[in-house]
């Protein structure tokens, strides 16, 4: 089924179903594809000025220069941010070979140039591809990370940077997807905190030339891909709460890749009064290890808790905290 603005509607049974709220406040998150030459923070603070909106983040920044996938948690929904906060993300980079910059991408100031000559496609690829799995990655000097409470780049703006120590980060995928020299376009799958930039430079110095970052897109954050996310411009039209809910993917729908459980009127109560949840309150126990997180439903299919299963004192016992519980009139 198609919705008014053109975008594809799940059936109404798909965890991904648009849960109707309050008229005046959608509650689940928006996937925007952010423009470029504009900061994550901007982004969200357009976003704060929608109708019905009263509360709003993101999870997970983009440079300002980049383009894609921002995911962006709504009202009660800001709640879930954490649950976003260590995903898997892809990316389409380009990497322009023979420049690099004190940023490590286009916005920086130029510091060295080399030739780039006897590249074949066979050793680009090569050099590209052997980034694959797990890699140690020195954190850009300017970023956002911070250094007692301050953030890398002012130190860097004020000519004093600051070296971060190399971390581990895994690179799941990277493949070669054009060659127009000097730049170069790759598709990589990373794990959350990996710097597209320290990647690009790294490779521009393993080909003997340098390079640096020249264009970015995220193209998927933790399951939501740049298909489905909406133009800024188009939220930016919407007049109501009714004609942004569309665009709302639900809370039980935003952590879909957590198992689910449907709760009966019994546990809903104990839901409710925050009271203990015991191994007998669900029934049949869902099949998940200790430590794994799960939603719990109502009926309707609207999210009333995110629960995560512990073991008890002893081997034999389970319980389960709670993590974030949501009440509905």
């Amino acid at each position: 089924m198609i919705n008014m603005h053109g975008r594809t509607q799940e059936p109404e049974n798909s965890v991904r179903q648009t849960v109707t709220r309050a008229a005046d406040r959608p509650d689940g998150i928006l996937v925007v594809n952010k423009p470029a030459n504009m900061t994550s923070a901007a982004v969200v603070s357009r976003i704060k000025r929608l109708p019905g909106v009263k509360k709003t983040g993101h999870t997970g920044t983009l440079d300002p220069f980049a383009t894609g996938v921002l995911i962006c948690p709504v009202n009660r929904a800001t709640r879930l941010s954490r649950f976003f906060l260590h995903g898997t993300k892809q990316y389409r980079a380009v990497l322009s070979l023979g420049t690099e910059t004190d940023t490590l991408d286009c916005t920086g100031e130029v510091t060295a140039r080399r030739p780039v000559k006897d590249l074949s496609e066979h050793r680009i690829c090569r050099a590209v591809e052997s980034f694959a799995g797990e890699i140690q990655q020195v954190p850009p000097v300017f970023s956002a990370l911070k250094h007692n409470g301050v953030p890398l780049y002012r130190y860097a703006r004020n000519g004093t940077p600051v070296e971060k120590p190399a971390r581990t980060v895994h690179i799941e995928s990277i493949r070669v997807t054009g060659i127009d020299l000097p730049d170069i376009c790759f598709d990589v799958t990373c794990s959350a905190g990996t710097y597209i930039r320290s990647l690009c430079a790294d490779i521009g110095h393993a080909l003997g030339c340098g390079g640096h970052l020249s264009r970015l897109m995220r193209t998927e954050s933790c399951g939501f891909g740049i298909a489905e996310a909406a133009a800024l411009a188009d939220l930016e039209n919407v007049q109501t709460p009714a004609e942004l809910q569309p665009w709302i993917i639900s809370m039980a729908g935003a952590i879909a890749g957590m198992p689910a459980y449907t709760a009966d009127s019994g546990l809903l109560e104990k839901i409710r009064h925050g009271r203990p949840i015991a191994a007998d309150d669900l029934k049949p126990e869902p099949a998940t290890n200790a430590g794994c997180r799960f939603r719990i439903l109502d009926p309707e299919e609207r999210l009333v808790a995110v629960i995560e299963k512990k073991t008890g004192k002893s081997p034999d016992k389970v319980d389960y905290s709670y993590c974030c519980v949501f009440h509905y009139t």
